[in-house]
């Protein structure tokens, strides 16, 4: 199955934790709200790097979304593993296994987001057994 639709995003960026020569490893926190056939919220909890290079950067996250999904109630996790150098992005997100819960128990799949004007999108492909 594959549902799509838009989300607003709230950050909360925490200072930096660590930082030695011009590289810096950082916190933030970031509030979701899902809109369309994925009616949910979350709360993203991402560790990034910075490197010397403005355009280098790295980030990791753990993301529990609540809501419905295709009518469907309950939760699950999903895992972020990014890396950008210049204007190579890679960004890989998927449901970390067996975290589904209520009537999303079993799901599986990987999440998408792209970004135009500002605006946040989700394309989502999963799989309910």
């Amino acid at each position: 199955m594959n549902v799509r639709g838009p989300f607003q995003v709230t950050m909360k960026a925490e200072p930096p934790y660590d930082s030695r020569d011009g590289v810096v490893l950082g916190r933030m926190t970031i509030d979701k709200v899902f809109t369309g056939a994925l009616e949910a919220t979350s709360v993203v909890h991402m560790m990034a790097a910075r490197g010397l290079v403005a355009t280098s950067a790295g980030y990791v996250a753990l993301e529990r979304i609540e809501g419905t999904l295709d009518g469907k109630r309950g939760s699950f996790v999903v895992q972020h593993n990014a890396t950008s150098k210049g204007t190579l992005q890679t960004l890989t997100i998927v449901v970390v296994p067996d975290t589904g819960t209520g009537e999303l128990t079993g799901i599986s799949g990987s999440m998408k987001i792209d970004i135009v004007n500002k605006q946040h999108f989700y394309d989502f492909d999963f799989e309910l057994v």
